[in-house]
């Protein structure tokens, strides 16, 4: 990690270029699409066999190709010019706008940006107020001079940021730092990567955190938001096949609003893509919908391991290929889950993202079932996915639950 990294510095070229980088993909992407479809409706009816096909896909191929080749030269010279002005557009700390829209591009693309080498991919990083924590004792003792022995770490959602823990006024790290002693430490990670390979990183950064704690830990405490549940259940299953020492330190985790089977959404996204497949002419525009990351498509069922996924087609239908499911052993475990509903006797519809029973680990398939007491559930009413970030409701739970 370069110091520039470290004291939240970014240099100005360098995010043009990735912006640049990135447009000229997109352009090149709805190109594909174009040519895909211009191809299908001037090759003629299927039934007579197609019989222009050939003659159109020669032609297009080579004007599509020219067009290409143009969008690439373009993207190259910018590239150039941004190498050489890069001394004089200097370097600047990212806004709270700039990191949120950057990480909605990661929820979105960040599979795509990581895999291209793009420098919007976010790296996986502890931050506190934004910048970035070096794992090392002397560090993390001038960063957190005030550093006790209990340890939260809290781990935003799908493409959202450390910074969003902050909402209205309140975070919840904050409040748990000022009413019972927890020094709070908030990750930052691109939520477009497949939840299972973020959950492997994140033990082995919590490895790292966990030895070069300044003082002695009493107990480590995560709390998830959203897709930040699963990759916390994740790294607790990746730490004990690895045998990770941060793992025996654990001694709660709270979900707030995780789809721990996964968000309708997600499915009737994977329901647009085979639709959009069955007609050859509507069948490029299955592409717009495969733009979404890997980690956004975990998101159908709740993936949290490799064999959640492996060897399955990430945008065809498939059914849930997840067994045994279970809480880490030896934690105490805590379910939030919000509903738009106005009273619990009511139907409870959700937060308008994620299912009550979803949040709160229900299934039909009792293996499936994550079984949080009853004691550990909070169903909150008249309140939306967001509002489990400052809800009052929310935080006298967490409150009563960490001081137990």
């Amino acid at each position: 990690m370069t110091s520039d990294s470290l004291r939240g510095a970014r240099k100005n070229a360098d995010a043009l270029r990735a912006a640049s980088r990135l447009v000229v993909q997109a352009t090149q992407g709805v190109m594909g699409i174009v040519q895909e479809m211009h191809c299908t409706i001037a090759s003629g009816p299927a039934i007579l066999g197609k019989p222009l096909e050939r003659p159109v896909r020669a032609l297009t191929g080579l004007l599509y190709a020219t067009l290409q080749g143009v969008t690439q030269q373009v993207g190259e010279g910018i590239d150039a010019a941004l190498a050489q002005l890069a001394p004089w557009l200097g370097d600047s700390a990212p806004g709270p706008q700039r990191e949120a829209v950057v990480a909605a591009l990661n929820g979105v693309l960040g599979d795509a940006l990581h895999e291209g080498g793009n420098a919007l991919a976010i790296p996986m990083t502890f931050r506190i107020n934004g910048r970035p924590l070096r794992l090392e004792p002397g560090a993390l003792r001038d960063a957190l001079p005030g550093a006790t022995g209990k340890l939260l770490v809290l781990v935003h959602g799908s493409s959202m940021n450390d910074l969003q823990w902050s909402r209205l006024g309140h975070d919840h790290g904050a409040a748990l730092a000022r009413d019972l002693g927890y020094t709070p430490v908030y990750l930052h990670y691109n939520s477009g990567l497949r939840v299972s390979h973020n959950g492997r990183a994140f033990s082995e950064l919590l490895e790292q955190l966990v030895a070069a704690w300044p003082v002695p830990i009493e107990e480590l405490t995560l709390l998830g938001h959203s897709m930040g549940g699963l990759v916390s259940r994740s790294a607790c299953l990746a730490a004990e096949a690895g045998g990770q020492l941060w793992r025996h330190k654990l001694r709660r985790l709270v979900c707030l609003g995780t789809p721990h089977h996964g968000s309708p959404l997600e499915r009737a996204g994977s329901w647009v893509d085979v639709l959009l497949g069955i007609s050859p002419y509507s069948a490029p525009l299955a592409r717009l919908g495969q733009i979404r990351g890997a980690g956004v498509t975990d998101l159908r069922f709740g993936n949290v391991l490799d064999e959640h996924w492996e060897g399955r087609e990430r945008f065809g239908w498939g059914g849930d290929a997840r067994r045994q499911l279970a809480l880490p052993e030896g934690v105490d475990c805590y379910a939030v889950a919000a509903t738009s509903a106005q009273a619990l006797s009511e139907r409870l519809p959700g937060d308008g993202l994620v299912p009550v029973d979803s949040a709160l680990g229900r299934h039909l398939q009792g293996e499936l079932t994550l079984r949080f007491p009853e004691a550990n559930q909070r169903i909150i009413l008249r309140a939306n996915h967001l509002d489990l970030l400052n809800h009052p409701e929310v935080y006298a739970a967490l409150r009563t639950w960490l001081a137990a």
